[in-house]
């Protein structure tokens, strides 16, 4: 076997990142794989050879888990491992390696492609394209066309586009079976976060609500993404749904189970898994199903419906637990 130093951008993008990942990449060189072709550029496969991809986001994760080939994946982000972050079922998350992000982590598994948040810090992002690695970086999607067009992206990043056609199909049968009928009025509707946080009118929850016969009373009262709602206020004009998002960590959820709310009778209280607000691809479904079901408990509780009777005596129980 034979000792190949790494080439010069290697060396760079080590002495960015520190000398543990030059040790690291020196180790990987003399270890008999392959050097990284340098004419592949930002990680190009050739001859038709779908890429091995690294994926360092959640919202990725669960995309790229359903759109490549086995083995094609080669690692996912720590994030899906974790039940209070992950957009994936734990089950499936477990059929992949976790990694932090970290280059020393990337450049070990040393993949074609890393597909990461557009939050990724610019010096890792750098560092990873001095390796000759592609570096993809996709924003959190805010409706549900950039959530189809983020599928299909990422299935032909990965080679499958059938495979990113169906799950559009999936998301487009979601969208079918959970639409509001024609004559329905919209129901005033607040998405509360733990710490009094709301959803904003430009983002993907708030899309599938209204297309699933909501609308946000975030919005009206003149509130955006990530801004602060006060129990006071809520009291002082109820929406008619608090879909309540709870994070069991937070000291701050005792806000949105606080006795008084007990006490809206004319508010019905949802509550609604954190791993369904931010992520599109397989999550949009889940979260369609989800809001068609809590239109239904609506109904329940002013129509006369036993399908919609049915969801509104589980809505009223108030569980945190939710899928």
């Amino acid at each position: 076997m034979t000792c190949t130093i790494p080439p010069a951008s290697w060396r760079a993008a080590a002495a960015r990142a520190g000398w543990a990942l030059l040790g690291s990449l020196l180790l990987s060189a003399c270890s008999g794989a392959p050097a990284r072709p340098q004419e592949q550029g930002e990680g190009a496969s050739s001859g038709g050879k779908r890429p091995s991809i690294v994926s360092l986001n959640p919202c990725t994760d669960a995309i790229l888990a359903e759109v490549t080939a086995p083995g094609q994946l080669l690692a996912i982000s720590g994030y899906s491992h974790d039940p209070s972050s992950t957009s994936m079922g734990l089950e499936a998350a477990a059929r992949y390696r976790g990694v932090s992000g970290s280059v020393e982590e990337v450049a070990a598994l040393a993949p074609d492609v890393v597909v990461a948040g557009s939050f990724l810090a610019p010096p890792t992002a750098n560092a990873l394209r001095d390796l000759g690695i592609r570096v993809v970086l996709e924003p959190i999607v805010s409706d549900v066309e950039g959530a189809r067009e983020q599928v299909r992206m990422l299935a032909e990043l990965s080679g499958d586009k059938a495979a990113g056609e169906r799950l559009v199909a999936r998301i487009d049968d979601a969208l079918r079976r959970n639409a509001a009928p024609a004559d329905w009025t919209p129901v005033p509707s607040l998405v509360w976060e733990s710490a009094g946080l709301v959803a904003g009118n430009d983002t993907l929850v708030v899309d599938l609500l209204e297309h699933s016969g909501f609308v946000n009373s975030a919005g009206a009262r003149g509130l955006g993404q990530a801004e602060f709602l006060p129990l006071e206020q809520v009291l002082a004009d109820p929406p008619r749904v608090i879909f309540a998002v709870g994070n069991p960590l937070a000291e701050e959820d005792r806000m949105l189970h606080h006795p008084v709310l007990a006490d809206m009778k004319n508010t019905l209280r949802i509550p609604l898994s954190r791993s369904l607000i931010w992520c599109g691809g397989p999550t949009v479904p889940r979260l369609l199903d989800r809001l068609g079901r809590a239109r239904r408990a609506w109904l329940g509780r002013h129509g006369d419906t036993r399908e919609g009777a049915e969801d509104a005596g589980h809505a009223r129980g108030f569980v945190q637990k939710d899928t």
